[in-house]
């Protein structure tokens, strides 16, 4: 009985075969095969990087971290910022870090400074926040009334507490691909590109934005040596600006394997400006009120509903790559506390 059953399946299969519906049907689903084989939106389903949850993450281990060097020192790391002015946006970003801070057992303190403060009273805040041997992080909260001088302010916090990673030796030392305080933003991309874990060795990538803060720290990051040299991503950097023309930068960001926009221009990059798969970093915020209803939201310079049909990852605004800024703040926080009390790693920064 055994050596006959092998004959049912193909009894089955004849049926099915002689069977003029089963035609039709396998006809009706080969073209809607093709159909969805080549519509590009339904080819490609985007990847969302969900920051919130990378943060959380980070933070999780930072907290554990962060307990066992209390324990062994008796230390408590401390951030304090200080805050120029009643900015809304400013009192609202220095809340938020501070909040997180103390979630992960850090320390923090917010100096406040009127708006007419003066840059020698506010040099002298912050020269003795840096001989201050109980804080280990100091932040100036940006942007800074017009006049005081950006530059001389961040320059005025000593390398080894500041945690932005604004200082000018700081920066150099990003530039050389030494070990420093990277800049937050620039580290949350870096982050977030190695959580994707694609391979990023000579792979093209776009930065739209070349500030001083952010997008040259990201461009940086992007193109500086990696492996046991250093610890960048050896893609392939070109760098965008507003002087960029528009068709230049679709040129530019249609061949890209990685695009990482940072300035400030809502619905810059459009669905049409990338190839499918590209890893779309979107760093912009900029604040719109609806005029209706009078109520205020966030938007990123990546034309999300378009792009997400696209990209093969890609970070929403907000909840995608502000959440891990805020986390790396904390990390370089922790690893300033550490470097002030291990005197060996002091030119490491």
């Amino acid at each position: 009985m055994r050596t006959a059953l092998w004959f049912i399946p193909i009894l089955v299969v004849f049926w099915w075969l002689v069977n003029d519906h089963c035609f039709i049907n396998l006809f009706l689903h080969f073209q809607l095969y093709k159909v969805i084989a080549h519509c590009p939106p339904c080819r490609y389903i985007s990847q969302v990087i969900d920051g919130k949850k990378l943060a959380e993450d980070v933070l999780s281990q930072l907290k554990t971290d962060i307990e066992k060097y209390v324990a062994q020192t008796k230390l408590t790391p401390k951030l304090t910022a200080v805050l120029v002015g009643k900015n809304a946006a400013s009192e609202s970003y220095v809340k938020i870090k501070m909040k997180a801070a103390k979630k992960v057992g850090i320390a923090t303190e917010t100096v406040r400074c009127p708006e007419s403060v003066s840059e020698d009273d506010l040099l002298k805040i912050i020269h003795e926040l840096n001989a201050n041997p109980k804080v280990n992080g100091i932040l100036v909260q940006l942007p800074v009334p017009n006049h005081l001088p950006e530059r001389v302010v961040c320059n005025a916090v000593a390398p080894e507490k500041d945690v932005d990673g604004f200082n000018i030796t700081n920066i150099g030392r990003l530039c050389l691909n030494l070990k420093t305080m990277v800049p937050c933003t620039a580290l949350a991309v870096y982050h977030i590109i190695r959580h994707i874990g694609v391979q990023t060795l000579g792979k093209s990538a776009v930065v739209c934005g070349r500030s001083k803060n952010v997008g040259m720290p990201i461009a940086l990051m992007l193109h500086s040596q990696g492996g046991a040299k250093g610890g960048g991503l050896d893609a392939t950097t070109t760098i965008c600006h507003r002087f960029t023309p528009q068709n230049e930068l679709a040129k530019l960001t249609k061949s890209a394997d990685i695009i990482v926009s940072a300035a400030g221009v809502p619905k810059l990059i459009r669905g049409d400006m990338i190839k499918e798969g590209a890893i779309v970093i979107d760093v912009g915020m900029t604040r719109l009120l609806d005029e209706t209803t009078n109520k205020a939201s966030f938007v990123g310079d990546v034309d999300f509903d378009e792009v997400v049909k696209i990209a093969g990852y890609v970070t929403p605004v907000p909840g995608g790559v502000g959440p891990v800024t805020v986390a790396m703040l904390l990390k370089n926080t922790f690893r300033a506390a550490f470097i002030q009390q291990n005197p060996l790693y002091i030119n490491m920064i």
